[in-house]
């Protein structure tokens, strides 16, 4: 039973009883009767007003749950003039204000955390309680279309707490770090990417340009001097009129041309150091590479491959450096030349609607173990390569802004990809 039932029932009892007692006094004495009717309809009228005084907080506290449960927190009540009840409606409107200010701010925080997520140039990812992707902004999913499968399977074995470098396709760099938040009691899991591949490549060029100088500058002052006193002796041929001479003249002949080998084994390097800024211009990129292609058709030391071009009949202008690009595409064909060991094909193919540009061979292929050091400097997986020339393709294509990766397929098939705009 409710309290206001409880009140009412009381005082209708109350009174009921009073009525009935001076119903007994009303024949031994009319004048105590009527008084007692007098005091017992205002006993009713103020046990109204107390009704009154007493139900009205109970009514305000029921609204404002009522209110709080439906997270209206713009209910406020107006002041009575009375000052108990007043009291009571000013705690509430103050409690009132507190929660909707409370509110208010949580979502603009929210909001605000919201946007700085989707316009954050770093990757984030919200994992849900089971590991799989809740939220994502865009930048994540741009970073995860590079190669979804193998960047996930990285990121999920990625301890919590920790953070990691991983590369995909030997190419494209990303650090990797997973952290935990409390959501309603429980633990999950989120991810930042962030794509530090220009900063690796600066670092490594810093790195490897001051080796190579270095190396230039001793190479150079030891093979100069000593050149110069081998040909010096070679020009005198009085010494070697005596036969027994001539094995020393044959063995100084070759030490002069090793030493040349040398030079150009430095200058090689050096052309890496040294590599100029694009000299762009508009070139019919079609012309180069059919130039290019019966270029390389004698290089194939006596292997039986055959070059397939798919190029349209129509001229397709590029904005870059004829000398650098042709560079980069003859050093991609030559590594595909090198991969195929007795025969096969290298097709060159240009999608002039996506602006691509693939060079792909059926070659040996690429091992997985091999893949993400590909673009490394000084990295080789000939006998007696230099590392130099996938590392020459990239800083090229960088220098030009073209995006590329190099990967083998499960078809055995090799591709080296440029997108060309």
């Amino acid at each position: 039973m409710k309290l206001k039932t409880k009140y009412i029932f009381f005082i209708v009892a109350l009174h009921l009883i009073c009525l009935v007692m001076s119903y007994f006094i009303f024949e031994k004495n009319k004048i105590i009767f009527i008084l007692s009717e007098v005091i017992i309809i205002i006993s009713v009228l103020i046990s109204l007003n107390l009704y009154k005084q007493l139900i009205m907080p109970l009514t305000y506290l029921k609204q404002g749950i009522s209110a709080i449960k439906d997270k209206d927190f713009n209910v406020k009540f107006l002041a009575t003039g009375k000052k108990d009840v007043d009291g009571l409606v000013d705690v509430y409107n103050r409690m009132i204000d507190e929660l909707r200010l409370e509110r208010t701010k949580q979502q603009e925080q929210h909001f605000f955390l919201e946007k700085l997520i989707q316009t954050s140039p770093t990757g984030i990812m919200i994992m849900d309680f089971d590991g799989q992707i809740k939220q994502i902004n865009p930048k994540a999913t741009e970073i995860l279309n590079t190669d979804y499968d193998a960047l996930f399977n990285q990121i999920k074995d990625v301890k919590t707490g920790s953070s990691k470098m991983i590369r995909v396709g030997g190419l494209r760099t990303f650090k990797i770090q997973k952290s935990r938040f409390i959501d309603r009691g429980f633990e999950r899991n989120f991810v930042m990417m962030e794509e530090v591949t220009a900063e690796i490549f600066e670092a490594e060029k810093n790195v490897y340009s001051k080796v190579i100088r270095m190396m230039a500058h001793e190479v150079n002052n030891t093979v100069g001097p000593v050149n110069s006193i081998i040909n010096t002796a070679l020009s005198h041929e009085n010494i070697w009129f005596s036969p027994e001479n001539a094995l020393l003249k044959n063995a100084l002949q070759v030490a002069v041309d090793r030493n040349q080998n040398l030079n150009v084994f430095m200058r090689n390097f050096a052309d890496l150091v040294k590599l100029p800024e694009a000299n762009k211009k508009w070139i019919d990129l079609i012309l180069l590479i059919k130039s290019i292609s019966e270029l390389m058709a004698f290089s194939k030391n006596e292997k039986d491959i055959k070059f397939e071009l798919q190029l349209s009949d129509e001229p397709y202008f590029v904005f870059a450096d004829a000398q650098q690009l042709e560079q980069a595409i003859i050093n991609v064909i030559k590594n595909a030349i090198e991969a195929i060991e007795k025969e096969g094909i290298i097709k060159i193919g240009l999608n002039q609607k996506q602006h691509t540009l693939t060079i792909s061979d059926n070659g040996k292929g690429i091992s997985e173990a091999n893949t993400e050091q590909l673009f490394s400097p000084f990295f080789s997986t000939k006998k007696d390569g230099q590392g130099i020339g996938l590392t020459l393709v990239r800083e090229i294509l960088l220098n030009h802004g073209f995006e590329f990766s190099l990967k083998t397929k499960a078809n055995q098939l090799t591709e080296f990809v440029i997108q060309l705009g």
